[in-house]
């Protein structure tokens, strides 16, 4: 590769590397994007809480059942 070849091929690199894309979206399309991804991720933090809530829920279901059974147990054979 001659010296003139390699200037020419560093040149053309730098000239591809500078031209920056060009938007193909409309401002109202990238409005609509924007406030796509904005709803996708409060739906995903809707499920996230809903998820939580069910498990914290059952927990304390769980916690309460035991409770009933152990109170009914000391009705029957404790407190007699």
């Amino acid at each position: 590769m001659s010296p003139e070849d390699r200037k020419e091929l560093i040149s053309d690199i730098i000239a591809a590397l500078e031209v920056k894309s060009v938007s193909t979206l409309s401002d109202e399309e990238h409005r609509w994007v924007k406030m796509a991804i904005q709803k996708e991720a409060q739906s995903i933090e809707l499920r996230k809480a809903i998820i939580e809530k069910t498990i914290a829920s059952l927990v304390w279901m769980f916690i309460v059942g035991i409770g009933y059974v152990f109170l009914d147990f000391a009705r029957s054979h404790i407190f007699k």
